[in-house]
C-alpha cells in the first residue's frame, strides 16, 4: 500500500516545478509548493487539486530556508522528498570568453548554493522519513562529456550541482536517502522557450527519481530514467 509523502518542490509556481507539484498531488502526496513570491505560490497552488501547501522560499536566503524547515518541523515532523528545481539565468546571450561574472555569480548562488542551502536546512527532516529522496533538477548542458561553448553561467552551475549530487549521495547512502540529478530535456517553459517537449513529459524524469524504490540508484545523472554521462 502506498504511503503518502511530504514533498517539497522549490521554484514551483510555474514550468516544470508546477507540473511536478501537480503530478505528486494527483498521486496523493502532500506537496509544499514554494516560490520566492508568496502570492505567486498561493495562486499556483490554488489552481491544483489535492493537498498542496503554498509557502514562500527564497533559496538564496539562509533565513528563508531555515524558516521553512522550522514550519515543516512543527506541522509535519518530516520531509520525504525534496525536489531542488529553482534555477535562474539560462544565459544563451553570453559565452565564457566574455561572460559577465556577476551573472555567473547569481546563477551559482541560486542553482548550486540554493539547492545546497535548502538541502542542509531540510536534511534533519529528510533523515526522519523512511524513504528519503533528493532530486536535483540539472541539465545536460552541465555534462562535461558533451560540453562546448555558450550559456556559461547556467552550464557551470549545473556541472557544480551534479558534483554536489555525487557527494551527497555518497554521504547519505547510509541514511537510506537516494540523491540523483535529472535532466528534463529541452522543455517548452518560460526558461526553455517554445519548441521543446511538453512540460508533463519533462516532469516525468523528476517524478521517476522521486518515486525510486529503496533498491534504486543513487548518485546518478538521468533523463527519462536512463543514465547520462557526467
Amino acid at each position: 500500500m502506498r504511503v503518502d509523502r511530504i514533498c517539497v518542490v522549490t521554484g514551483a509556481n510555474r514550468g516544470i516545478g508546477l507540473e511536478v507539484v501537480r503530478q505528486l498531488a494527483a498521486a496523493g502526496d502532500t506537496v509544499v509548493l514554494t516560490a520566492r513570491d508568496e502570492d505567486k505560490a498561493a495562486k499556483a497552488a490554488a489552481g491544483i487539486g489535492g493537498d498542496v501547501l503554498a509557502r514562500r522560499l527564497d533559496v538564496a536566503d539562509e533565513r528563508s530556508a531555515a524558516e521553512l524547515a522550522r514550519e515543516l518541523e512543527e506541522s509535519h515532523g518530516r520531509v520525504d522528498v525534496l525536489v531542488n528545481n529553482a534555477a535562474i539565468h539560462y544565459d544563451t546571450w553570453q559565452r565564457a570568453g566574455d561572460a559577465d561574472l556577476g551573472v555567473v555569480s547569481e546563477a551559482l548562488e541560486t542553482n548550486l548554493l540554493g539547492a545546497w542551502r535548502v538541502t542542509l536546512a531540510l536534511l534533519p527532516l529528510l533523515r526522519r522519513g523512511a524513504h528519503g529522496r533528493i532530486v536535483n533538477v540539472s541539465s545536460e548542458l552541465g555534462s562535461l562529456a558533451s560540453m562546448e561553448g555558450g550559456t556559461p553561467a547556467y552550464a557551470v552551475s549545473k556541472t557544480a550541482l551534479n558534483a554536489l549530487t555525487r557527494m551527497l549521495a555518497a554521504e547519505l547512502r547510509g541514511d537510506g536517502i537516494l540523491v540523483n540529478a535529472v535532466c528534463p530535456g529541452w522543455v517548452a517553459t518560460d526558461m526553455g522557450g517554445p519548441g521543446g517537449r511538453p512540460v508533463a513529459e519533462g516532469a516525468r524524469s523528476v517524478l521517476w527519481a522521486a518515486d525510486l524504490p529503496d533498491s534504486g540508484p543513487t548518485g546518478g545523472f538521468f533523463r527519462d530514467g536512463q543514465p547520462l554521462p557526467w
